[in-house]
């Protein structure tokens, strides 16, 4: 190697790797779990508390 260039050992660029495969685990995974928008409903006003005031 040569002076200018960062000495990376093999432990270090092991942890990169488990680093990257748990990042995309995680990314999956939200994918997975994410809602479309179409799917989702409109929030409804909750008008119960009007039937108890008359």
């Amino acid at each position: 190697m040569r002076g200018d260039e960062p000495t990376v050992s093999w432990g270090e660029r092991i942890e990169e790797a488990e680093r990257e495969a748990a990042r995309q685990r995680l990314l999956a995974l939200a994918e997975a779990e994410r809602v479309p928008v179409e799917e989702t409903t409109r929030a409804v006003p909750d008008r119960r508390w009007r039937r108890d005031q008359r």
